[in-house]
C-alpha cells in the first residue's frame, strides 16, 4: 500500500514506516515555544494522499505529555481521505499544561491509516429487541 507524501519544510526528517508497532511518528515542522494556557496548532509539515477507502487516525506519542506537557485538544484527529491537496497541511492541535519548547524535528505524534467506515443509513424505530446493561458506566467498573 501506498501513501503519497509533500514535504513542506527540506530538513523535516522523512516519515518512514517501522517494522514494529502500528502507528508511525510524525515530527514538528516548526519551533514553539508554549506557556502554560495556550492553544497552537503545530505544523506537522506534511500534505499526503491516502488510499481509496482509507483515513488516518492522529494522537499524541505515549511520551509526549511526559515531555513537553501538551494535550491533543480533539484528543484524536481524523484525517480523511479529501484533505489531500498539496497545500492541506497535517497539524496537530495542542492546549500547553506548562510551558514547553518544540523544536523542528522532534516527534511529536504519531498515526495510523484506518479503513473508512462503509456508507449507513438509519432506520427508527420504538425500541431495541437487546437487553438494557444499564447506562453509561454499567460495566460494573465505577
Amino acid at each position: 500500500m501506498e501513501i503519497l507524501i509533500k514535504y513542506h519544510l527540506p530538513e523535516l526528517e522523512r516519515v518512514r514506516s517501522l517494522q514494529i508497532g502500528d502507528w508511525i511518528d510524525l515530527r514538528s515542522a516548526e519551533h514553539v515555544e508554549l506557556k502554560a494556557g495556550d492553544f497552537r496548532l503545530i505544523s506537522l509539515g506534511v500534505s499526503m494522499k491516502l488510499p481509496e477507502g482509507y483515513e488516518a487516525h492522529i494522537a499524541p506519542r505515549s511520551s509526549s505529555f511526559a515531555k513537553w506537557g501538551f494535550l491533543q485538544t480533539n484528543s484524536v484527529g481524523v484525517v480523511d481521505n479529501s484533505y489531500a491537496g498539496t497545500n492541506d497541511i497535517w497539524k496537530l492541535p495542542v492546549y500547553a499544561t506548562r510551558d514547553a519548547v518544540i523544536e523542528v524535528n522532534d516527534r511529536i505524534c504519531q498515526f495510523r491509516i484506518m479503513k473508512r467506515m462503509p456508507q449507513v443509513s438509519f432506520q427508527e424505530v420504538d425500541a431495541l429487541e437487546e437487553t438494557d446493561r444499564g447506562g453509561f458506566g454499567s460495566t460494573g467498573v465505577r
